[in-house]
C-alpha cells in the first residue's frame, strides 16, 4: 500500500504553476500549489542598438514582444531552451545558446566575442551579478533593462504551514527567489522554523546549484539537483526520490 507524495510547488499563477501542479500529478504525486512568485511588468523594452541581446526567461521574451522590441541588428541569446522556444514562438531569430543554461553558461559562449560590443541583458529584477560582471570583465559595454519585477504574492505561505505541520513530502523550488519568499511567508505566519524542519525531513529539489546554494544557507537540506535544470526533470527527480519511502 503507497501513501501518495504531497508536493509543494512555488512557481508563478501565469500558467506556470497550473502546469506544475499537472506534472506532478501525472507523475503520481499529489501537488500542493503555492506561488511564491508574481510578475510586476515595468513597461520597459529592450534596447535597439545594441550588438548582443541577452534574454533569460519566457516571461522577458514575452513582454519584449508585447512592447514591440525590433532584434533586426542584433545577436539574440537565450539563456536556455525554454527561452529560445519562446522567442521562436514570437517570431524572432534565435542566434546563441549556450550549452549550459546558466549565467556563467552565457559568459562563457560569449566572452571570446564580446570585446567592445554593446550588450543589451534583458530581464527580472532578480538577474544575477555573474551574468553582467562576466561580461563586462570580458570587455563588453553591458547596459541592463528591468522588464519586470518579482514580488512575493499577498496570501502565498499555505505551503510553509503544510511543512510546518509536517504534512509534506517534498518540495520544489525553482529559483533562489522561490526559497526566499517561501521563508518570508513563513515568518510571517509564524512558523519558519517550523517549516524549516518540516522541509528536512522531506524530499527538497532545486533546479540548480545558486538555488541549492541560497537553501541550505538557510538551514533547508536540499536532496535533489537535477542533471537538466528544467522544471520536468527537477519533479520527476524528486517524485522519484521521494516516492520510496512511502511504500509500506
Amino acid at each position: 500500500m503507497s501513501q501518495q507524495v504531497r508536493a509543494a510547488v512555488f512557481r508563478p499563477d501565469d500558467g506556470r504553476l497550473s502546469d506544475a501542479a499537472e506534472l506532478l500529478d501525472s507523475l503520481g504525486a499529489d501537488p500542493v500549489p503555492d506561488a511564491m512568485l508574481a510578475v510586476q511588468p515595468t513597461d520597459a523594452a529592450p534596447r535597439e542598438d545594441a550588438d548582443y541581446t541577452i534574454l533569460t526567461s519566457k516571461t522577458g521574451v514575452e513582454l519584449a514582444a508585447d512592447a514591440d522590441w525590433d532584434a533586426a541588428g542584433t545577436v539574440v541569446c537565450a539563456i536556455g531552451e525554454s527561452t529560445a522556444d519562446a522567442l521562436r514562438d514570437a517570431d524572432y531569430t534565435v542566434d546563441l545558446v549556450p550549452e549550459e543554461f546558466s549565467s556563467a553558461g552565457l559568459v562563457d559562449a560569449l566572452e571570446a566575442d564580446v570585446a567592445g560590443a554593446r550588450v543589451e541583458v534583458a530581464r527580472s529584477d532578480h538577474g544575477s551579478d555573474v551574468l553582467t560582471d562576466g561580461l563586462e570583465d570580458a570587455g563588453a559595454y553591458v547596459h541592463e533593462t528591468v522588464l519586470y519585477r518579482l514580488v512575493r504574492p499577498d496570501g502565498a505561505g499555505d505551503s510553509a504551514e503544510q511543512a510546518a505541520r509536517g504534512n509534506l513530502e517534498a518540495a520544489l523550488f525553482t529559483s533562489s527567489l522561490t526559497v526566499e519568499h517561501f521563508l518570508e511567508a513563513a515568518t510571517a505566519r509564524g512558523v519558519r522554523e517550523d517549516a524549516i524542519e518540516g522541509l528536512n525531513g522531506a524530499v527538497v529539489g532545486c533546479i540548480g546549484a545558486p538555488t541549492k546554494r541560497t537553501a541550505e544557507r538557510h538551514g533547508i537540506d536540499v536532496d535533489v539537483v537535477p542533471d537538466e535544470a528544467s522544471f520536468e526533470a527537477l519533479a520527476t527527480a524528486v517524485v522519484e526520490d521521494a516516492a520510496p519511502s512511502y511504500h509500506d
